[in-house]
């Protein structure tokens, strides 16, 4: 599944053909896609103007002319296909896509008034796409619960040590869980902790005090993780499987793993010598460095 880095990747390929655009019209070649579509979908988008194309944890969100946000989720396999007239198509994110584009997954079309076509293909139908009054958004079921965002003001040492004070579930899986940090995933958390020097099982309230305030490690790990996302989003994301940017580039934040998928291998710390390991966490693989990573 694409993780921040990569939503905002699409999020900005997607933009020149977009905003500032009207739907002249809207294909809808299904009445689902994981959920069902709205009712006159097509309807509703067509003659709408996009006045901001923006970026919430996973979600991207066009709001409309007409009060109305298109909320989209790219799921496992979402991808964009933008077609301009006089250009190659291109396709806003930078994965490989192992699965590869299949026409009969082209589920919906949005022909723009500049005369782009945008084109929407989901191999597993995992992605969905709403449309939500712009005003009640927040309070929206996609929205209603999530968290602070990781690259927005509210993230701070501060900030996570009062969201994870007195908390003993994992330090992983606190920063995963999007009620309290939104837009977090495996391969970013498993970066930023190898980074901060913090084991993945560690509980997540050791970086507050008994009092709840934040300790030194919490401010590195909130810098971090700031700089780990910063840093995927400007090389355009991680080429893994099932992902696609709009222009069809691939990423190469994968080439800067530290410790992501690199089982066994040795790690890069300097002088450190010990191989990265694998544990799993609620179904899903951590790797760390048990020597720069130590249990405190």
């Amino acid at each position: 599944m694409p993780e921040l880095p990569e939503v905002e990747t699409v999020r900005r390929g997607l933009e020149p053909a977009m905003l500032g655009e009207t739907f002249a019209r809207v294909e809808q070649r299904r009445l689902d896609l994981r959920f069902p579509l709205p009712e006159r979908f097509s309807e509703r988008l067509t003659g709408r103007r996009v006045e901001a194309l923006s970026r919430r944890a996973k979600y991207l969100v066009a709001d409309l002319d007409d009060g109305q946000a298109l909320v989209m989720h790219l799921g496992m396999s979402g991808r964009f296909v933008v077609e301009s007239p006089g250009t190659p198509p291109t396709e806003p994110g930078a994965y490989y896509n192992e699965i590869g584009r299949h026409l009969a997954h082209d589920h919906v079309v949005f022909e723009m008034g500049s005369g782009a076509r945008i084109t929407y293909n989901d191999v597993r139908r995992f992605g969905f796409m709403d449309l939500v009054p712009r005003a009640d958004l927040a309070t929206s079921r996609h929205f209603a619960a999530m968290g602070i965002e990781p690259l927005g003001n509210e993230l701070s040492g501060e900030t996570l040590a009062r969201l994870f004070a007195g908390k003993f579930a994992p330090l992983k899986a606190a920063l995963l869980d999007q009620r309290l940090v939104a837009g977090l995933g495996n391969i970013y958390v498993c970066e930023a902790l190898f980074r901060a020097g913090l084991h993945p099982e560690a509980a997540a309230g050791t970086i507050a005090t008994a009092t709840g305030r934040a300790r030194p490690v919490a401010h590195d790990l909130a810098r971090i993780i700031r700089e780990v996302l910063e840093e995927a989003v400007a090389a355009g994301g991680s080429t893994l499987r099932d992902f696609a940017h709009a222009d069809g580039s691939l990423g190469y934040f994968q080439h800067r793993f530290k410790v992501y998928d690199r089982e066994g291998e040795a790690c890069v710390t300097p002088g450190c010598g010990a191989l990265v390991q694998r544990l799993v966490q609620s179904g899903r693989s951590t790797f760390y460095c048990e020597s720069c990573q130590p249990r405190r």
